[in-house]
């Protein structure tokens, strides 16, 4: 009796430490990374490498450094949340003069043999440094909201130039995340994001039917801007403005983008235009999810998996993988699953004891969230090809590195959201 008393004292004082934490913001992650190390071995069989057991390796790292992270006082952040953000855009300065360009893109700076990408730890760095600035100034006047993004703006257009379309679309969604927890106005996110829908209206979308659609929003714009705006008819007018603008400069934003963005922005659309080149990826993730059915092919049984017909399978697509060998009902539970992690932040942000630790598990929420929206939009057809991994599922580093240490954030928002006694 006196031994199994003290075992069990030693295993309560081993576990106490994370007894606040939120236990499925930890079983989750880590079952979603062994999934991804699965699927990532079973696209790999046919070439002989070796990302599965990197990926459940940099997955295990990440592991204890969620476990370290969820011990520290969240708190302490405030005090370095400009030698953070000054860290995270001179990480992505260097970039721009040291970096590794691969696939038409430079993004990564090469450490001791390892690829690193600044702009992944630079999504966490943002989060901080939004957190704390509405932590001391809700954005519920213009004057902070406007703040916030010029805050932003420097590292967007960093990563905007390596050039990094979708993590530089993750920024955006950080951003709009925040500010809307941050009491800002939604009537002013709309307005926020309104030029870049009047850009693709009347550019991408152009045609005489429409034309009576793209008019609309932009009259939609300036009746926003008159009832939320504190100058209403010269913000009603700027708002009409800014995006009759934004739609005749479209073509110019348009000229800037790569070959290879103009194709993924487009081809979604209508892939078979050109079946071979920038439209290959989504036929064949497409045909790869209808034949996985109901219950998939089997575990390395997918053909268009396993004869390697879909590019990127373990890094982007591996979606495509679980669909055609896992079917709709591992699809399902995948699915899921991340919906339990996003329910599990949203509750922590809730119950956290201060907006900066609210703010914090907001901004991971809305950081998770677009990029299994955009993913797994992607590979079924819904979303352009953007470059945006599966968090936990698909092969890279950095990004899983990334993701570990944001939920090792929220689980020390978690751990500490008891109020303190004085």
């Amino acid at each position: 009796m006196l031994q199994k008393s003290l075992a069990r004292i030693r295993w309560k004082s081993l576990i106490q430490p994370w007894q606040e934490t939120d236990g499925w913001l930890f079983f989750l992650p880590i079952g979603l990374t062994f999934l991804g190390g699965v699927m990532i071995y079973s696209t790999e069989l046919n070439q002989g490498w070796t990302d599965w057991w990197q990926h459940w390796l940099i997955g295990g790292i990440g592991l204890v450094l969620a476990l370290i992270i969820s011990r520290c006082r969240y708190e302490n952040l405030l005090q370095w949340r400009w030698v953070i953000y000054g860290i995270t855009n001179a990480s992505l300065l260097a970039v721009m003069f040291i970096g590794t360009t691969a696939l038409g893109a430079q993004r990564w700076i090469t450490i001791a043999g390892f690829n690193i990408q600044p702009s992944e730890f630079a999504k966490l760095g943002m989060i901080i440094t939004l957190a704390a600035m509405l932590h001391g100034r809700t954005a519920s006047t213009l004057t902070a909201a406007i703040q916030t993004l010029a805050v932003t703006a420097l590292p967007w257009g960093l990563v905007f130039l390596q050039p990094d379309l979708g993590t530089s679309l993750v920024f955006g969604a950080i951003t709009i995340g925040m500010l809307y927890w941050g009491n800002a106005n939604p009537g002013w996110l709309v307005l926020l994001i309104s030029p870049i829908v009047s850009a693709i209206l009347f550019n991408v979308f152009f045609s005489s039917w429409l034309l009576g659609l793209e008019l609309i929003w932009v009259v939609a714009m300036g009746a926003i801007a008159w009832m939320t705006l504190p100058w209403p008819r010269l913000g009603a007018l700027g708002a009409v403005a800014v995006n009759l603008i934004s739609g005749a400069l479209g073509h110019v934003l348009w000229g800037l983008l790569k070959d290879y963005q103009k194709d993924r922005l487009i081809l979604f659309l209508d892939p078979d235009k050109d079946p071979l080149g920038g439209g290959y990826h989504l036929i064949q993730s497409r045909i790869a999810i209808g034949a996985g059915e109901w219950w998939g092919r089997g575990f390395m049984k997918g053909t268009q998996t396993q004869l390697n017909f879909i590019p990127e399978q373990h890094t982007d697509f591996i979606f495509s993988a679980i669909g055609e060998e896992l079917g709709f009902i591992g699809s399902f539970l995948v699915l899921l699953a991340f919906w339990l992690v996003c329910l599990r932040l949203i509750m922590v942000a809730q119950n956290a004891k201060d907006n900066f630790g609210s703010l914090l598990a907001v901004g991971v929420f809305s950081m998770l969230v677009f990029q299994v929206v955009v993913n797994v939009g992607m590979t079924i057809g819904l979303a352009p090809v953007t470059g945006i991994p599966l968090p936990w599922m698909s092969y890279g580093r950095s990004a899983l590195l990334t993701n570990f240490v944001a939920i090792g954030l929220v689980q020390s928002v978690a751990n500490y959201r008891q109020r303190l006694k004085f």
